[in-house]
């Protein structure tokens, strides 16, 4: 029987967002959680069971296997594929019940586990170009995990269809699964050595035509106030209470902070995310982002700016602020080698889609692969309304990731070996 994608996709795409993976970023272990594992072990398995060789799940938790090259110019370069098997930890990902809508037509998608909640294409405007498609939901109480699962399967679909037709032309291929995305630490133990590629993909994308190569740089910012804890009975003039400081920090950030409820395009923002406090402490989490290093640093001294404002005021308390680097725009890197966007540019082109390239208002774990050394934009999956219960995707447009793959494969190859064109 001939290999069909689409189903292969939908099957294998169900099965994995059936999986609890959910990441911790109050965890210290690697993964954030062992249920990553799970799904990490299942892919181990079919990746064998595929025929592909060097399958290695390495302490760490990076899955890394490799397509053979077929019988190509030993000057072809190897190029690798990313996807992360984490979803994030915002909204639950556990006993997900996806649901296909076959060949949609246009009504609203209702959600049996909450009644009142509504898929349409007043909420989402890009649900309407995908009438006649199939689409997929989860059923209400949980996010879908699209993100990243979409992009998990269409790496093993590929994987599928290159093993099963040899005649694709290819170099090597390195397929690589990370953990912990979502909560920045992706790639925090991968070397460009365990890929052994000059440049990677992404498939943690949008809509169809999606080619990313600038996204946010990020910081993260933690307040921690330590009060002085008394009996209420007795704590005239000696209690200075935490919880009450960490409110008034909070109503100190200037009227005209932008947020991310308030931003859009290239502006950045302070993002209060998390916050833990009683009388005696309090710990405010915060995630700063701008696509310009300047921008990022105005963010920072923002905080650190209003931690000396509030220490002043009370200096009895004890104020901190902490600030550290998660990732930087991979623009900055990219702008010195462009052959992985140019690449990826064509293939869709060839395919007859027309490429969108807008910055990311967030990461990928090519933010910091790039950053490494291994040019690595992103790649559309199709996944859409991310991170809660109105996440959906399309399987054809899934099937149009795996495709352009294989183009950005099959250009490599053309590139080094201009005479077999």
């Amino acid at each position: 029987m001939a290999f069909d994608l689409i189903s292969d996709l939908e099957q294998r795409f169900l099965r994995y967002v059936r999986m609890d993976t959910e990441s911790d970023a109050s965890s210290d272990t690697v993964p954030s959680t062992a249920k990553q594992l799970d799904l990490l072990n299942l892919l181990a398995e079919e990746l064998r069971g595929l025929g592909l060789c060097e399958v290695h799940l390495k302490s760490n938790a990076i899955l890394l296997a490799t397509i053979p090259p077929t019988d190509v110019d030993p000057a072809v370069p190897t190029i690798a594929f990313l996807a992360h098997v984490d979803t994030a930890p915002g909204f639950s990902g556990a006993n997900v019940k996806p649901r296909v809508h076959r060949a949609w037509d246009g009504t609203p998608i209702q959600f049996p586990e909450d009644a009142g909640l509504v898929l349409d294409t007043e909420k989402s405007p890009a649900l309407g170009r995908k009438i006649g498609q199939d689409i997929v939901t989860a059923s209400g109480g949980t996010l879908l995990g699209a993100d990243d699962k979409s992009g998990v399967a269409v790496l093993m679909g590929l994987a599928r269809r290159l093993t099963e037709d040899r005649s694709v032309p290819h170099g090597r291929i390195r397929l690589c699964f990370t953990t912990d995305e979502e909560i920045g630490r992706g790639v925090d133990h991968l070397t460009p050595e365990d890929l052994d590629a000059v440049c990677a993909y992404t498939l943690d994308g949008g809509d169809t035509g999606e080619l990313s190569s600038e996204t946010f740089s990020a910081d993260m910012a933690v307040i921690r106030i330590e009060g002085v804890s008394i009996h209420p009975g007795t704590a005239l003039g000696e209690m200075v209470n935490a919880a009450t400081l960490a409110t008034k920090f909070v109503g100190l950030l200037p009227e005209h902070t932008r947020t991310p409820e308030t931003t859009q395009g290239r502006e950045g923002f302070i993002h209060l995310y998390q916050m833990e406090a009683t009388a005696a402490e309090a710990t405010l989490h915060f995630i700063l982002r701008d696509f310009s290093d300047e921008g990022l640093a105005s963010h920072g001294t923002v905080l650190r700016m209003l931690t000396e404002t509030l220490q002043m005021a009370e200096p009895r308390a004890r104020i901190s602020c902490d600030i550290s680097p998660q990732y930087r725009n991979m623009r900055i890197w990219l702008e010195k080698d462009m052959a992985s966007v140019d690449v990826a540019r064509q293939a869709m082109l060839d395919l007859g889609l027309t490429p969108h390239e807008e910055p990311i208002r967030g990461g990928t774990d090519g933010s910091q692969l790039t950053e490494k050394g291994v040019p690595t934009p992103n790649l559309f999956t199709g996944m859409h309304d991310l991170h809660g219960p109105l996440e959906w995707i399309s399987l054809q447009d899934m099937v149009l990731a795996t495709e352009v793959c294989q183009r950005i494969a099959e250009l490599w190859t053309e590139r080094a070996s201009p005479s077999r064109n």
